[in-house]
């Protein structure tokens, strides 16, 4: 589970970025919180609105640069703990609108939470370089965190917990030396944070690919599954089967007791998207993954987002703490009836053309209190009370372009 993220000088983000899931002291939806009786409440459900250019996207791949730079290695040769799905691979471009921004490593701090421990991994790239690196473990309860691995600028220091003579602190300085040490080592410590990064998914719908990219599973309480989650959102389907010889999905409908079957390729667009989409989701849900998603509700009608959503928060279908983090132009799900206000996110440039976040728990009135749960959040969005959308409020106010 991610606990909080934070990063600096990467693409249109210049300053450093802070995106946290660790709840807050609010009253609603405290029914839906990742608990823990030694730990702060996490968040399931994290939302980034925003205009286009804003920096939305920018966020995810933040985080998927994290991910994926730590990945790659592992995947590249073939030792990985667990399933990786569809990961996104993103170099880390530094913000390049001064002089001294495009010169200078982006960074990247990640604390994450495992069922006994939470972890701070830091990373520092400049170009394919490894500047420098940092891992430290914290049992949950605990106070003190102990040093894992601390690298800067070549020269490794490693923690009591896995300082043996044995394991080599030379490494190559395009590669992390976690990933160095998951596929050389078999130690405990490491695997268990290498699981943790592999389990992170990555999907970008904003992409057309990724809606033709499917994962079918052969388990058939998997199968029943998906089919129940279809024929909720009123998506009468009875079955599907692959043909490996025309390399075909056929999405089977009974009528009047009669099966059919139509080519994948022949459905809408939104059946398309649910049915590449599910299969990903019920995964993060079943296993408690992270799943970062970019233009989750692209081709979906609303009601289909908010049951997507309504799934991560409902503790008896989430039950091992998955996480959904996506951004959204959705304005029919900016509502208090759908979201806390710590999960709702906004994404917009400065006046440096530097892009920000800010949640909308941040956010104060004019009276310096904070915007009330019971407000209409899709309203006042519309109106630039939570940062001002020229393009919106030029057409709300009649202006005119210049």
């Amino acid at each position: 589970m991610i606990c909080q993220f934070s990063f600096k000088n990467f693409k249109s983000y210049r300053d450093e970025t802070v995106f946290d899931l660790q709840a807050t002291a609010l009253p609603e939806f405290a029914d839906t919180l990742i608990g823990s009786s030694k730990a702060s409440d996490l968040l399931p459900v994290s939302v980034i609105y925003g205009p286009n250019g804003g920096g939305k996207t920018n966020l995810l791949q933040a985080l998927a640069c994290l991910i994926s730079t730590v990945v790659r290695p592992v995947v590249n040769l073939k030792t990985t703990r667990s399933s990786i799905i569809l990961h996104q691979s993103v170099d880390a471009v530094p913000y390049l609108l001064d002089h001294t921004s495009k010169e200078e490593p982006t960074e990247f701090l990640i604390y994450f939470r495992t069922e006994a421990n939470e972890f701070r991994y830091y990373l520092s790239i400049a170009g394919e370089e490894v500047v420098s690196e940092s891992l430290t473990r914290k049992g949950l309860g605990s106070k003190k965190p102990a040093l894992i691995f601390e690298r800067d600028n070549g020269t490794i220091k490693l923690g009591s917990s896995i300082n043996k003579r044995s394991i080599n602190t030379a490494v190559n300085g395009k590669m992390p030396y976690l990933s160095f040490l998951a596929i050389n080592y078999d130690i405990p410590v490491i695997a268990e944070v290498q699981k943790w990064f592999e389990s992170v998914i990555v999907r970008n719908y904003a992409n057309p690919h990724a809606e033709h990219q499917i994962m079918l599973s052969e388990d058939a309480d998997i199968q029943k599954r998906i089919l129940r989650f279809l024929n909720d959102m009123d998506i009468d389907i009875s079955g599907y089967r692959y043909d490996e010889e025309d390399e075909q999905l056929y999405i089977i409908r009974s009528i009047h007791g009669e099966n059919f079957e139509l080519p994948f390729s022949e459905e809408s667009e939104g059946t398309k998207k649910l049915i590449a989409a599910l299969p990903v989701i019920l995964v993060a849900l079943l296993e408690g993954r992270p799943v970062i998603i970019d233009e989750l509700d692209a081709k979906l009608h609303p009601k289909l987002l908010r049951y997507i959503i309504s799934l991560f928060k409902n503790k008896q279908v989430n039950q091992k703490g998955a996480q959904l983090i996506f951004t959204s132009h959705d304005m029919t799900t900016l509502k208090n009836t759908v979201f806390r206000r710590d999960e709702i996110w906004f994404a917009a440039l400065n006046d440096t053309h530097s892009s920000e976040i800010y949640s909308l728990y941040e956010i104060r009135r004019e009276d310096n209190e904070r915007v009330n749960n019971t407000a209409a959040y899709d309203k006042q969005y519309l109106e630039g009370r939570y940062g001002a959308d020229p393009y919106l409020q030029n057409m709300l106010t009649g202006g005119e372009w210049k």
